[in-house]
């Protein structure tokens, strides 16, 4: 087939597109260049920079041709501005999964104009076709999975996908790695925010919404124990980075009205919970589940619940989680599954 394959420079898409190579397709590489590299020119050199290098590298041993292709302004006007917007509202955005939904398999597959019978990249996922529709399904490997961050892909976006690495763990896709003696091999995995790279979290906060100062209140005592610069730097559930004694801490509120962050250190686990309300929903099979004892992840990684879903109406769900957990948050995403088949997901709002 003529497939394009979308690269990073990391060593998970560049072992996705050997694997593609040997089993003798018309390849072509594309390095989508979406960092914000002028925005944030003040903070030095920009770390698109080696990705490039190494993604150039692997197409220059492999023998195929790559394509950089400038996505900015595309970025910044769905991901970014999404993330912006939720952060101000004190909720806690998920860049990722809306860079895969939105530009790798949304503005990408526009940009190609159909001139590509499939798109491929570097994600931990499986893909099957069976009762006319398209199925994604977890991998072997629980903690590099990302079915997670592919939930709000469609029908029509998982028909033109590929996903060499489906039936792989992190292990072999190392092994392979070595094998082809990739000019990366040895390159570590990225962490973060896809459009971040090696800009800190609260830096990007900081430049976009500056610092507003505020009180950090003990929930239990009504105390004022300290001060921080702006509720949006700030998660429910966080430990660390509160800069207080006699912990450890936890962040369990945050007025965003009054500025206010609230903490506490007593029966923290009774401040857990198990239920919320999820809506803005995404099913990849365009039918809600008929079932209503699920798997769900509240967030990235190998962690599931068990749970009920009782579907408040057509747009709104409770969930109740078989254990309690005190990180959910407004604006995360809840993914659900069946098994190993990814559903889809929702938003967790309340």
């Amino acid at each position: 087939m003529k497939i394009a394959v979308l690269l990073s420079g990391g060593v998970d898409s560049s072992v996705a597109l050997r694997l593609l190579k040997d089993e003798g397709h018309d390849l072509t590489a594309f390095y989508l260049k979406i960092w914000l590299q002028d925005e944030f020119s003040f903070l030095g050199d920009c770390p698109w920079e080696e990705d490039l290098s190494y993604a150039r590298a692997v197409c220059k041993q492999a023998g195929v041709p790559l394509e950089v292709l400038p996505l900015q302004t595309e970025y910044w006007e769905t991901v970014v501005t999404y993330t912006i917007s939720e952060i101000k509202e004190g909720r806690t955005p998920n860049p990722d999964m809306f860079c895969n939904s939105l530009i790798k398999f949304g503005q990408f597959y526009d940009k190609i104009d159909g001139s590509f019978e499939k798109v491929a990249s570097g994600h931990y996922a499986k893909l099957e076709f069976g009762k006319g529709k398209y199925i994604l399904k977890r991998t072997p490997d629980p903690v590099k999975d990302q079915t997670y961050f592919l939930a709000y892909l469609t029908q029509g976006q998982l028909g033109r996908a590929l996903f060499p690495l489906g039936s792989f763990n992190k292990a072999s896709v190392r092994e392979l790695a070595q094998r082809y003696l990739l000019p990366n091999m040895e390159r570590k995995d990225s962490q973060g925010i896809c459009f971040l790279g090696r800009i800190k979290f609260n830096e990007f906060i900081k430049h976009h919404l500056g610092e507003i100062a505020g009180d950090i209140i003990d929930i239990d005592s009504g105390k004022r124990l300290g001060a921080h610069n702006g509720y949006y730097f700030y998660t429910i559930g966080q430990r660390s980075g509160l800069g207080l004694s006699g912990g450890p801490w936890y962040v369990v509120k945050k007025d965003v009205k009054e500025n206010i962050i609230y903490i506490s250190k007593e029966n923290i686990t009774e401040r857990s919970r198990d239920t919320f309300n999820a809506g803005k929903f995404n099913w990849i099979s365009e039918n809600k589940p008929e079932k209503d004892e699920l798997l769900v992840k509240i967030r990235h990684g190998a962690h599931m619940f068990n749970c009920n879903v009782n579907f408040i109406d057509d747009v709104t769900a409770e969930v109740k989680l078989d254990k309690p957990d005190r990180g959910i948050a407004p604006g995360q995403f809840a993914v659900f599954y069946d098994d190993d088949v990814c559903l889809g997901g929702g938003v967790i709002l309340v």
